[in-house]
Formats: structure tokens, sequence, C-alpha cells
């Protein structure tokens, strides 16, 4: 995460809740989901949670589609 990007409460609730979505939709555990997003991309540390007060406010499908896309563009293996 970049140094400047303060962790709220909400923030790291936000980062489950986009964790168990993707597990869910991906058929895969949550573990799993966590690796693809930090040590098989940076879309944790450098989307999920600097971009927590606009993500947030999204839907659910909207959510997972989104990190798909962001996952597919960085390369990551679904």
């Amino acid at each position: 995460m970049d140094e400047r990007t303060e962790m709220t409460q909400e923030a790291s609730f936000f980062a489950v809740f986009c964790i168990e979505a993707l597990a869910d939709e991906l058929g895969e555990s949550g573990d799993i989901v966590y690796r693809m997003l930090t040590e098989d991309s940076d879309i944790l540390d450098n989307y999920i949670l600097p971009c927590y007060d606009a993500l947030h406010t999204q839907g659910k499908p909207y959510i997972v589609n989104d990190l798909i896309e962001r996952m597919k563009e960085q390369g990551v293996r679904l």
C-alpha cells in the first residue's frame, strides 16, 4: 500500500468484502484471491484501498466486474 494511503477500519472491511465477493464469483478461496490481488498484482494496495471512497459507493456486481477487468489487465490468471 502506498505510504500516503491510510488504512481505515471501513477500508479494511471493504477490502475483505472485495476479496470474498471475488472469491464467490471466481469459485476460489479467499486466500487464493488475496494472493491474486497482492502477489500476482498490486490491485489491493494500489486500487482497492486508494479508491475506497469511490468504489464503496458502487454495487457488488459493478465492483466484482471492475476488479475482474483490472485483474485481466494486469495479467492475473483467473
